[in-house]
């Protein structure tokens, strides 16, 4: 075996002694539970019941409003919505404070990540995949091929379609001949599950092997570090480490969200070792090649890492949240990256619950409070959908049933000035409340409470970060409501590459005649549903005209904010995040919303609150 420093490749013996005086892996790493507890669902529904008792007979007391089987379904899912959505936003409140609490504890006992092994003890072989699609990133490649561990190759696998990227790839595993190999298949079938299958099944045999994705930058100790955990305990299936946005990014929206990615994965992702379900979430990892074999490989969906985690549950492994060891990861670079990121997450999400929630109900080595940990944010994206038909419902449906016209009066200068409104009648007073209002808005804000109190101590940061955040994630609505219906009609979900700028869906047919192409286009539309279809930007922005419109008059400020974000993202799609008028006009939302709530918290103009806090980020 070739050693360079250059490199930073350490000898066997080098690496003993430089581990020599730390303690053993055993006397370090805390042993994994079997089972995780079940406190933290036990508090959320207990926070939940305690909810639905105090203001439930206020919420059922609508439906006498009633006076058709029409005006009952509209109340009635206006009212299950409003209990979904505090669901959700107290399952948010209670990680929020499990994670503190979880933090707190681990550094009072001074745990750390920080395990060796001890001297002596065999280095086992270790792969590193590397997995890329005309989206490769040399400084990413290179990051795999410096670690410290003596004993590791480095497979490329291979699955772009561009020349242009296959030979930068050959001209690297050249300059590395010691270390890297590049391997292609014949074929692209099963997407990222199938490409890293075949290098497993016919080139790739060490017991185990790490995961990187194009664009992240694994750390230089990472296998060194994440080695002894796998050899520590023959019962862990696969070892996620901690990932930050990348700080060399020269993205202007990576710079602006990127600190989203450092918050959630603190304040989600720890406490899962105790209370909840470590999920594989795709890059950054060390798997047991063991597991691979016990479960036939990774199954062929968009979402293998979730597929793999749950399948090696149900045979009796887990999976470790190491939080110490750091991989960077890039934020889309683009806004159009971004769009196409979340509808494959989104149709991927759509396809794993339509063939494996059922499964995992059923499976019998997994604890309820593992599946729940599963399926509140598997369930997020899908769910969507309610969110979207909550939307037609509250603003087109309760107006149309319950809307009284009324004058809307103000004096300016002197001068009054009146406009018609329509309101909703006399009968929603009751849920016009000083503590009706305060639940919604900690069902508004709980999403995103874990970067409220991580920025606390830099207001503009934060405010810049929540206005950002909302002009993308707060309009993502529509694009998640058009991937669930188009994978439910289609029954297909596509891995689209993010960093591929060639996977274009709206060119030009290659069919002939007008019809042709439309039926061309129409079928691709349901099969991917990419964001670059202009059947998929102009269904977002006729949703934002319709219900700005009717914003305007019901008088719903707060929605309206929203509206308009639903209308800017397609349009950032085409401008970019640095143009002038998107750099401007991305504070509009948030401000919008406050201005809603404002007006709501102070029961001005009779407005009534507004239960949009479900869907409103991540």
């Amino acid at each position: 075996m070739v050693q360079t420093k250059r490199a930073g490749i350490l000898s066997p013996a080098n690496l003993r002694a430089k581990v020599a005086l730390a303690p053993s892996v055993s006397e370090t790493l805390t042993p994994q539970r079997e089972k995780p507890l079940p406190w933290l669902y036990l508090s959320v529904f207990a926070l939940w019941a305690a909810a639905m008792w105090w203001f439930q007979p206020r919420l059922w007391s609508l439906l006498d409003m009633s006076y058709s089987t029409a005006s009952w379904l509209a109340l009635l899912l206006f009212v299950l919505f409003i209990d979904f959505a505090w669901l959700y936003g107290l399952y948010n409140v209670t990680v929020v404070l499990f994670a503190w609490g979880y933090a707190l504890k681990k550094k009072r006992s001074g745990r750390i990540g920080n395990f060796q092994l001890p001297e002596n003890h065999p280095l086992p072989p270790v792969a590193i995949l590397y997995t890329t699609c005309n989206d490769f990133v040399e400084e990413s490649v290179l990051s795999c091929v410096r670690q410290d561990y003596p004993n590791y190759t480095v497979y490329i696998l291979d699955d772009s379609s561009s020349p242009e990227f296959q030979l930068r790839i050959d001209r690297f595993a050249n300059r590395f001949r010691y270390k890297v190999k590049v391997i292609r298949r014949p074929d692209r079938r099963a997407f990222k599950a199938g490409n890293m299958n075949y290098g497993l099944e016919n080139f790739v045999s060490e017991p185990y092997f790490a995961i990187a994705d194009a664009d992240e930058i694994l750390p230089v100790d990472f296998l060194s570090k994440l080695v002894p955990v796998m050899e520590a305990d023959p019962q862990c299936g696969f070892v996620q480490a901690n990932h930050r946005a990348n700080p060399d990014s020269e993205s202007t929206l990576a710079k602006d969200l990127g600190v989203g990615i450092d918050l959630h994965w603190k304040w989600y992702q720890p406490l899962r070792n105790d209370f909840g379900f470590v999920m594989f979430l795709g890059h950054g990892a060390l798997l047991r090649r063991k597991c691979w074999e016990e479960i036939g490989g990774f199954p062929e969906i968009v979402s293998e890492d979730l597929g793999y985690a749950i399948n090696i549950r149900e045979k009796g492994y887990r999976g470790r949240f190491v939080e110490d060891v750091v991989c960077f990861e890039d934020f889309p670079d683009t806004v159009r990256a971004f769009r196409i990121r979340h509808m494959k997450w989104t149709r991927g999400t759509c396809e794993f619950l339509k063939l494996k929630m059922m499964w995992l109900l059923r499976a019998r080595n997994i604890s309820w409070a593992e599946k729940l940990d599963i399926l509140f944010p598997t369930l997020n994206l899908p769910l969507t959908i309610l969110y979207f038909f909550f939307m037609i419902d509250a603003n087109l449906m309760l107006p149309w049933f319950f809307g009284e016209r009324q004058d809307l009066t103000w004096v300016t200068g002197g001068v009054e000035f009146s406009m018609p409104i329509y309101t909703l009648g006399h009968g929603f007073d009751n849920i016009y409340s000083g503590d009706f209002f305060m639940i919604t808005l900690l069902t508004f804000f709980a999403p995103v409470l874990c970067f409220l109190i991580g920025l606390a101590r830099q207001p503009l940061k934060l405010f810049k970060f929540i206005s950002h955040s909302t002009a993308l994630y707060a309009a993502l609505g529509p694009l998640s409501a058009l991937g669930v219906i188009t994978y439910f009609i289609s029954g297909k979900a596509v891995f689209l590459v993010t960093g591929d700028n060639a996977q274009q869906s709206n060119g030009l047919s290659e069919s002939k005649g007008f019809w042709s192409t439309m039926r061309s286009d129409w079928k691709r539309f349901l099969q991917r549903s990419h964001p670059d279809s202009k059947i998929v930007q102009t269904f977002e922005v006729g949703v934002a005209l319709l219900f700005g419109t009717v914003c305007i008059f019901m008088f719903q400020i707060s929605f309206l904010g929203l509206c308009f974000a639903f209308a800017l993202l397609p349009l950032m799609h085409h401008l970019g995040w640095k143009n002038r008028f998107v750099r401007a006009a991305v504070y509009a939302p948030f401000f919008f919303i406050l201005a809603g709530l404002l007006l709501a918290g102070l029961s001005l103009f009779g407005m009534q609150t507004v239960f949009f806090g479900y869907g409103f980020h991540f």
